[in-house]
């Protein structure tokens, strides 16, 4: 009997430790990228290089209005999780393009843009993104996988 975890359960348990050097305490993300059963970068979310964080100075925070015209606070102050392991991977010369993403929740529309444009071809998310809507219809129409693990959608 082989009790070893599925890749996905094996990827995704990196998270919570990843996620530890967030530096902004809302949301608290993070991100693994694997090509061919291989960790080739991860990311948290975290201040641009250099400049101050959230954990030390407060949060930047913009209102946002939502697709159901509800509005929301955003912490701006901060570089997405998955926005970090692209940077990171093009830091390395390392392309993204084919490979699977593993996040703690559903990116933002923002960064399901910029993972359709670097080939990004499956996202597995530990939960779903309160906003989530645009970002699930951007992936249909780019033929991107989701998989969403946990029927949870997670709000902050």
């Amino acid at each position: 009997m082989d009790n070893r975890p599925s890749w996905d359960d094996y990827f995704l348990s990196f998270l919570p430790i990843i996620s530890q050097r967030a530096t902004c305490d809302r949301g608290k993300s993070s991100c693994l990228i694997v090509m061919d059963k291989r960790i080739i970068s991860t990311g948290y979310v975290g201040s641009i290089t250099g400049q101050s964080h959230c954990s030390e100075v407060g949060h930047l925070m913009v209102k946002k209005l939502n697709n159901d015209n509800s509005v929301s606070e955003h912490c701006i102050r901060t570089v997405h999780a998955e926005q970090n392991a692209i940077a990171q991977a093009v830091k390395n010369g390392v392309s993204v393009e084919r490979s699977t993403i593993y996040v703690t929740m559903e990116p933002c529309d923002a960064c399901a843009r910029l993972l359709i444009q670097c080939g990004i071809a499956r996202v597995v998310c530990q939960k779903y993104y309160h906003n989530g809507q645009l970002t699930r219809e951007l992936f249909r129409e780019a033929n991107v996988e989701l998989f969403v693990i946990n029927n949870v959608e997670l709000k902050y």
